[in-house]
C-alpha cells in the first residue's frame, strides 16, 4: 500500500490521530503543519467531485451519506467554493471595509470567535482563504467527537474526519485552548459550538453562545488579539426539513440518535442549562437549493494585550465578552442586508459572468 501512488502513510498516520512524539497524545505539540503535498492533495481533490442534482426530500441516511461526503477532503473544497464564490472581507483599523483578509492581524496569538453555520460549512473556503492569501493555518477548537475512536463503526466514520486533525483541530479543553495561546497559534473557537452548527429550523444566523465569558480571560492571559465574525450564506444553500425534535418523534431514528449520543464521545457543557447545553449530536434532514452565496466579514479587532489584570474582573470580562458578540451580530445583520444587493447573488448570474470573463475572475459583489 505504501508504494500505491498517491498514498502517504505518514499523511494517512497522522489524519487518523496516531502519531505522537511522547507516551500520550498532545494535539498541539504534536501537531506538524502539512506540507505542500497534502496541500496539493486537497487541491487535486477539487477537480474529481460529482454532486447529484436530483435528490429531493433527503431520507435521514441520504443526509448521512451527505454529510459524510461534505467532510471529506476529497469532495467538499471545490464543490463548496465554486457553488457558493465566497465573499471574504475584512475591518481596518479606520473601519474601512475591504475584500480581502488585510484587516487581519498578523502576529499570533489571535483569536477568530464568530458564527457556526450548519454544518460548519464555513470552514472549507475559511481555512483556504487563510491559506491562500495569509499562509495562515488556523487552530480550529473542536468538538471531542471528532476524536473518538469508538465512533469508528457509527453511523458517522471515524475516518471522514482524517482532514480536521490533519489541519490541526484540537479537542476543546481549556489546556488546549492554553497550549494554543501560548504557542501564539491564530485559533478558531465558536462559541455556539455543536448547537449553532445543528441547529433547529428557523434558527439560522440566531447565536447560542453560553452566559459565562469562557474564551476573554484566557485571552487576556497572552495579550491575545480577538477578531470578530460573521458569516450568512446557509439558507441560500439548504433548508433543514427535519430537525432534531421531529427526529426523536419517529422510532427509528430516536434509536439511532441514542446510539450516536451515548456517551462515547465526552458531552460538553452539563454542568449548565438552557439551550447552548443542548448539543446532541445528529444530522438533520436537509433541502439542497440552487446555491446562493456566502459572504464572511471580519469586523473590528478588540485587542486585549495589557489588560490582564482588569480582565480578571469577572464584570469587565463579561463586558468585553458581550462586546465581542455584539460585534458577531452586527457583522450577520450587515451581511444579511448587503447581499440583498448583489447582483451574482444567484448562480446563474455567476455562472454567466464566468463565462464571459473566464473561470478564475473574481466575480464581483455589493458596494461596500
Amino acid at each position: 500500500m505504501d508504494q500505491e501512488d498517491g498514498v502517504d502513510l505518514v499523511t494517512i498516520i497522522r489524519g487518523a490521530g496516531f502519531y505522537r512524539r511522547r507516551r500520550s497524545v498532545d494535539y498541539v505539540s504534536d501537531f506538524i503543519r502539512p506540507i505542500p503535498s497534502e496541500f496539493a492533495m486537497l487541491l487535486k481533490s477539487y477537480r474529481y467531485l460529482i454532486i447529484e442534482a436530483n435528490i429531493g426530500l433527503l431520507t435521514h441516511g441520504e443526509s448521512y451519506q451527505i454529510l459524510s461526503h461534505l467532510l471529506s477532503p476529497f469532495t467538499a473544497c471545490r464543490w463548496i467554493n465554486v457553488a457558493t464564490s465566497p465573499v471574504m472581507l475584512s475591518t481596518l483599523e479606520n473601519k474601512r471595509i475591504v475584500r480581502s483578509l488585510e484587516g487581519i492581524p498578523c502576529g499570533g496569538p489571535i483569536l477568530f470567535v464568530g458564527y457556526h453555520m450548519l454544518l460548519g460549512l464555513e470552514l472549507v473556503p475559511l481555512f483556504g482563504k487563510f491559506l491562500l492569501e495569509k499562509n495562515i493555518l488556523l487552530r480550529g477548537i473542536a468538538h471531542p467527537s471528532l476524536f473518538e475512536k469508538s465512533w469508528e463503526r457509527s453511523i458517522i466514520e471515524y475516518s471522514r474526519f482524517d482532514v480536521c486533525r490533519l489541519m490541526g483541530a484540537v479537542p476543546v479543553s481549556a489546556s488546549n485552548f492554553y497550549k494554543l495561546m501560548s504557542t501564539k497559534s491564530h485559533v478558531l473557537l465558536y462559541p455556539g459550538g455543536a448547537r449553532e452548527a445543528l441547529h433547529q429550523k428557523g434558527e439560522e444566523y440566531k447565536l447560542f453562545w453560553p452566559i459565562q465569558p469562557e474564551f476573554v480571560r484566557m485571552a487576556a492571559r497572552f495579550g491575545a488579539k480577538i477578531v470578530p465574525f460573521g458569516v450568512v450564506g446557509e439558507d441560500d444553500l439548504l433548508d433543514v426539513a427535519l430537525d432534531y425534535d421531529d427526529l426523536v418523534k419517529i422510532p427509528f431514528f430516536k434509536a439511532r440518535l441514542e446510539s450516536i449520543n451515548d456517551g462515547r464521545a465526552r458531552r460538553l457543557r452539563t454542568d449548565i442549562n438552557g439551550e447552548v447545553a443542548k448539543e446532541d449530536l445528529h444530522m438533520p434532514g436537509l433541502l439542497p437549493k440552487l446555491p446562493g452565496r456566502f459572504y464572511f466579514l471580519f469586523g473590528r479587532t478588540f485587542d486585549t494585550a495589557g489588560r490582564k489584570e482588569e480582565l480578571k474582573d469577572r464584570d469587565q470580562a463579561k463586558k468585553l465578552y458581550m462586546e465581542v458578540k455584539s460585534e458577531v451580530e452586527r457583522c450577520i445583520a450587515y451581511l444579511k442586508e448587503k447581499r440583498e444587493e448583489d447582483p451574482y447573488r444567484s448562480l446563474p448570474s455567476r455562472l454567466f459572468y464566468q463565462a464571459i470573463h473566464g473561470l478564475d475572475a473574481e466575480i464581483p459583489t455589493f458596494k461596500f
